[in-house]
């Protein structure tokens, strides 16, 4: 029983972090796909998913591509806890948010910010790997 109890406290532990940037991949798709977004860029962020940030086939703890090197400059997954996000869904939207408009501003490999290439309804990192 101690060592259920002692897997479960691990498995919690480990996966925070994950909600946290299941959380940040949401809050993405909120936020760039507003109702004037052309549905094939649409169809590429959900396509895209989590290599809006990370490397496909890469171990996503350890590697991200540039726009996800940047977006972790302003977001760290440890500041948005299981509890904090339900008991401050706003503030840490807004948090959020506020990470991703700092990443934005960031340039990109190709001399764009990421802004202006999301503004363009472009993924934002030139190797995605998608």
């Amino acid at each position: 029983m101690k060592r259920l109890a002692l897997v479960f406290g691990l498995l919690v532990c480990f996966a925070t972090p994950s909600f946290a940037i299941s959380e940040f991949g949401k809050q993405f798709k909120a936020h760039v796909m507003e109702s004037e977004a052309p549905d094939d860029f649409k169809k590429a962020v959900k396509k895209a998913n989590c290599y809006i940030c990370h490397v496909k086939g890469e171990d996503k703890d350890e590697v991200r591509n540039e726009y996800g090197v940047a977006v972790g400059k302003f977001l760290d997954a440890e500041d948005f806890p299981k509890d904090y996000i339900k008991k401050n869904p706003e503030e840490a939207k807004a948090k959020i948010l506020e990470g991703f408009k700092k990443a934005g501003a960031e340039k990109s490999k190709d001399g764009r910010t990421f802004g202006e290439k999301i503004k363009a309804h472009e993924l934002p990192a030139t190797d995605a790997g998608i």
